[in-house]
């Protein structure tokens, strides 16, 4: 039952993701929102809500391994596995003004994870913290790029247009958003009650389930954006994702998450994995920098650095 659990949990995650993005940015191209808004906020968020989701029910489920393990999890794999992946179809490329600005965002908040999961506890106070700096970087975005329409605005662009083109109507698009987030719901619900019952069956850490099948699980999203931008020869997008999602995670998702029900980190995660997180950040800002693009050797490093953290979760357990 734990298998057919998750199993059905991460169709019902990767369908709720597919139909909540498409509702949403068709409602918003229906109101007139601009693409750059689109790109920026709804896509970017969107894609990040399989994460959201599933980290607030195992943090309620009294699971902080798997709540803390699917953030850690996800930044990692959308870094090494997703962008890796995306560099091998295409060389992707890196806009210098996005690298500036969202680069340095991401970094500083992964640093922010890294220096409150050493103290053990994230709580309410850092949980607000995380989401006013997720409010102020998105205001601060529009703002700046609204005036100056750089390159970076372009590339927020081109991400609302890799969602497709629904049919208009506010009322399919409101279904389509309300299926997707019901399927979301229940999809991650049944993620993290296979995930307590295979961890507790095999004899792993919560922990483990959380940074492995769960984070996989909960980025297929980000996976699927990446992938059709990279063949679409949007390079620049897949990129953009990337940087925008673990900026979510860690500011939206964390900070959600800590918020409602503040968490405890697993000090397995604290000694290794936050520090495989940095590590994996750090880079790919030193990749993107030189030459502003992530090729295809840099693309199979990735995903071989990937596997072999893998292999290191697992032969731990």
């Amino acid at each position: 039952m734990d298998i057919l659990y998750i199993l059905g949990g991460l169709a019902g995650l990767v369908i709720g993701g597919d139909l909540l993005v498409r509702g949403a940015v068709t409602l918003a191209r229906g109101f007139g929102i601009s693409p750059l808004i689109i790109g920026l906020t709804l896509v970017g968020f969107g894609t990040s809500t399989p994460e959201l989701v599933t980290s607030l029910q195992a943090a309620f489920a009294g699971s902080p391994g798997i709540a803390v393990g699917n953030i850690v999890g996800s930044n990692i794999g959308n870094i090494l596995l997703i962008l890796g992946l995306a560099a091998l179809i295409a060389p992707v490329a890196v806009a210098p003004e996005a690298l500036r600005r969202d680069g340095v965002v991401m970094l500083a908040a992964t640093l922010g994870f890294v220096a409150v999961a050493l103290s053990g506890g994230i709580g309410r106070g850092v949980g607000a913290g995380f989401v006013g700096a997720l409010v102020a970087y998105l205001l601060a975005t529009v703002l700046i790029e609204r005036r100056r329409q750089s390159a970076a605005a372009a590339m927020y662009a081109h991400e609302a247009e890799i969602v497709p083109e629904q049919s208009p109507g506010t009322a399919r698009a409101a279904l389509l958003l309300l299926g997707g987030l019901i399927a979301t719901l229940v999809g991650a619900r049944f993620l993290v009650m296979g995930a307590i019952e295979l961890a507790a069956r095999l004899g792993m850490s919560e922990a483990v389930i959380g940074l492995t099948i769960v984070a996989i699980g909960t980025s297929m999203p980000e996976l699927v954006t990446s992938v059709i931008a990279a063949r679409k020869g949007h390079g620049d997008v897949a990129f953009g994702n990337i940087v925008g999602s673990n900026i979510f995670n860690i500011l939206g998702i964390l900070g959600v998450t800590a918020l409602v029900h503040p968490l405890d980190v697993p000090p397995s995660i604290a000694a290794l994995d936050i520090w495989v997180m940095l590590g994996a950040t750090v880079a790919m800002l030193v990749l993107a920098r030189t030459g502003w693009r992530v090729g295809r050797r840099e693309g199979a490093a990735m995903v071989l650095a990937y596997l072999a953290y893998m292999a290191v979760l697992l032969a731990a357990v």
